[in-house]
């Protein structure tokens, strides 16, 4: 089973429209709302695909409410608080362009964060395989909200997969221990704190953030595929190219395409780049069902040329 934490979910509106223009009227083809957050939407792809899962996440208002009814038959705790579960906005044009507007969200108290990883210990106890931190904090969520979850899953014995951005994803990534990171490319650029131009770059910022004591990095690059790093491998994986719907919710189908697979590293690779491929031909944040996932598609290289622009791949 497969537990995954979204400390800021969310009501995701997705707005599909010909083309983005600003201060213009425009007409918007088909509309959708979809229970949204990172974590949720790990969970989402997990539930489809079959795997065992359950999501922990907060609750609160009306927005609360809603999430709590897209949500369906998703294995879920809630944890309630008193703020309003955000709503967020994405714009997709036709040619594949997605424009998201990301509402900050409620503010956490002390006590309603506490509650937040109580539900989540109480789920530990239970010995999952994997527990996926993923996303935003929301204001009143200390910075290092997601070392005291891997502390709390090192406890148990359980491996994390960690996937976020800013200070929180500094604060986990340089406390280590940390199972999985699965930064996007940007995000590990951000981290390391200079641009990674080349495979090789990406690969050295991946192996220096393993040397703080986390154990492997899958970094997605796009269109450009994916780089999973270990302590002693690097492999590059990419899929066809696709008629990109929307990119929303495309990493977070990676992951739970990663999860997911098998024990071999190869695979799990060939299945997050697949899952992911398949996601971006979606509308809004649907995840893929197994039929639209094609991993014999995804070509998988071992050590890939370090000379290679990232956006050449």
């Amino acid at each position: 089973m497969i537990l995954t934490l979204t400390p800021n979910p969310s009501v995701d509106h997705t707005l599909e429209v010909e083309r983005l223009i600003r201060g213009e009227v425009l007409r918007v083809s088909a509309t959708r709302a979809q229970a949204g957050g990172k974590g949720v939407n790990v969970a989402r792809a997990l539930r489809v695909a079959g795997v065992p899962t359950r999501a922990v996440l907060p609750v609160g208002g009306g927005g609360g409410a809603e999430l709590v009814t897209l949500l369906g038959d998703l294995p879920c705790v809630t944890v309630p608080i008193a703020g309003e579960t955000r709503a967020n906005v994405a714009v997709t044009e036709t040619d594949g362009t997605t424009t998201k507007l990301n509402a900050p969200g409620p503010t956490l108290t002390p006590g309603e964060t506490d509650a937040l990883l109580a539900a989540l210990e109480d789920e530990l106890s239970a010995g999952p395989e994997w527990v996926v931190a993923s996303g935003s904090l929301p204001a009143g969520a200390p910075d290092d909200l997601y070392v005291r979850v891997a502390e709390l899953a090192a406890s148990y014995g359980v491996a994390l997969a960690l996937d976020t951005s800013g200070k929180p994803l500094e604060a986990a990534a340089r406390a280590g221990s940390v199972s999985l990171l699965k930064p996007n490319h940007e995000e590990l650029a951000g981290l390391i704190g200079r641009e990674l131009p080349t495979v090789g770059d990406v690969v050295g910022a991946a192996r220096e953030v393993l040397e703080w004591g986390n154990r492997s990095a899958l970094v997605t690059l796009g269109g450009h595929g994916a780089i999973l790093v270990d302590p002693e491998n690097t492999w590059w994986a990419r899929g066809p190219e696709v008629r990109t719907r929307s990119t929303v919710g495309a990493g977070d189908c990676s992951l739970a395409g990663f999860l997911g697979a098998g024990d071999s590293p190869v695979e799990r690779l060939r299945h997050a780049v697949a899952w992911g491929t398949a996601a971006v031909s979606l509308p809004g944040t649907t995840v893929p069902s197994p039929g639209d996932v094609a991993s014999d598609s995804i070509t998988v290289v071992a050590d890939p040329d370090p000379l290679s622009p990232v956006d050449q791949l």
